[in-house]
């Protein structure tokens, strides 16, 4: 190999891979997907015709119009979760909304599969929130952006003996502050009083 020649790229796969792998994170993939997968099964049951050796059974219904528009609700809501992110509240719970009105109408929810399905699809698409790209670097979070403010752990330094010592606060003015080297909690049982 010469200086001259090129440096190969990634194989037309790898290169997809790649792209799909950015083009799903950047949207509720998985809440589309089980509400695409939950919707299929509500729409297909009550016109599937099962066949038994000789004899074939089918769902058909009064109620197949009704599964046919949930089904068909479910997979434009997975499609919607996918191509329209900012409407993705919405959607989610729209197909929450589906998903219980298909137990009554369409089969106990296409038996269940698709009820859970298209239920589970619209939790992940209620909870689904963008992350920020700045945040994390290289697959791992920065180093000192943890967690601020209320509730979070602060950092004790210890003593000689291992022991951590109490953070110190100021004494406010008229405290009379320490009296006789002892501070006032020391003296209360380390409750402050005033």
């Amino acid at each position: 190999m010469s200086a001259e020649t090129p440096v190969q790229s990634a194989g037309t796969f790898t290169r997809l891979r790649r792209r799909f792998r950015d083009w799903r994170g950047s949207r509720p993939f998985w809440a589309g997907l089980f509400t695409i997968l939950g919707g299929v099964p509500i729409a297909y049951f009550p016109y599937a015709t099962l066949k038994l050796g000789t004899m074939s059974l089918t769902m058909a219904t009064t109620a197949g119009a009704g599964s046919l528009i949930i089904g068909v609700l479910l997979i434009t809501l997975g499609l919607t979760m996918w191509f329209q992110q900012a409407t993705r509240v919405f959607a989610g719970v729209a197909a929450i909304i589906l998903a219980l009105v298909s137990l009554v109408v369409s089969n106990i929810g296409g038996f269940l599969i698709g009820f859970l399905f298209a239920l589970f699809g619209g939790a992940l698409a209620v909870s689904w929130a963008p992350g920020n790209a700045e945040d994390v670097e290289g697959g791992r979070h920065k180093p000192g952006r943890g967690p601020a403010g209320e509730g979070a752990v602060e950092p004790t330094s210890q003593g000689a003996d291992n022991e951590p010592i109490p953070p110190q606060t100021p004494h406010e003015t008229g405290d009379g502050g320490p009296a006789d080297g002892v501070r006032s909690e020391a003296r209360n049982g380390g409750y402050r009083v005033g």
